[in-house]
């Protein structure tokens, strides 16, 4: 993340590397069921003997990602694309992998109060409480929140305004943060609403 400076004040933007990307397959209703476009991301030197054959057309790039389409129209495989795609203005929706915590308890997880310091309470501090009743229900229901698992699971932050585009350097400058680590992959989508005023 860094910040830009515009009329209205400082504004906090994330530069995020839009492409190139590559076309690498191009599936079709008559030939797979279903359309589709699957594109090509991030230069390496090592590849897997499998990915080499797929990524043959476009040379040596390691993310693969498939994405469906209505229409598919003029796309071809070795099409290049680019953030030329958006322009300043535009609404998008950002979809990533949040930053895993690893196993986190009530307090942090799901924002508990925790219990009482004082009055006997030595060891009820971060822990979550009553989870259920006796003999009826005789259990504890499902969904209930507790202790586990927090983050990297898949997170999409909408409506985020694209602010600036740098086709030289690949980069979209976006308003606001958006989910996963440095380095994460991304998948950005125009938003339905499209421009905003």
């Amino acid at each position: 993340m860094t910040q830009l400076f515009q009329d209205d004040g400082e504004v906090a933007v994330t530069a995020i590397e839009a492409g190139p990307c590559f076309v690498t397959q191009v599936k079709t209703a008559t030939k797979d069921g279903y359309n589709a476009v699957q594109l090509a991301f991030g230069e390496t030197k090592k590849l897997s003997s499998p990915k080499k054959g797929q990524v043959k057309e476009v040379g040596q790039l390691k993310h693969l990602r498939e994405f469906e389409a209505e229409d598919i129209g003029p796309v071809k495989v070795g099409q290049k694309i680019d953030a030329d795609l958006f322009k300043p203005g535009d609404l998008v929706n950002v979809v990533g992998v949040s930053k895993g915590k690893g196993f986190a308890g009530v307090v942090k997880r799901h924002h508990f109060a925790g219990g009482p310091k004082t009055h006997g309470q030595s060891d009820r501090h971060r822990a979550p409480g009553s989870v259920g009743a006796t003999t009826s229900p005789g259990r504890v229901f499902k969904g209930l929140r507790m202790a586990g698992h927090m983050g990297d699971r898949r997170v999409t932050v909408r409506n985020l305004k694209v602010l600036n585009v740098d086709l030289k350097r690949h980069l979209l400058l976006v308003r606001g943060a958006v989910p996963g680590s440095r380095k994460g992959l991304l998948l950005i989508k125009k938003a339905d609403g499209g421009q905003a005023t």
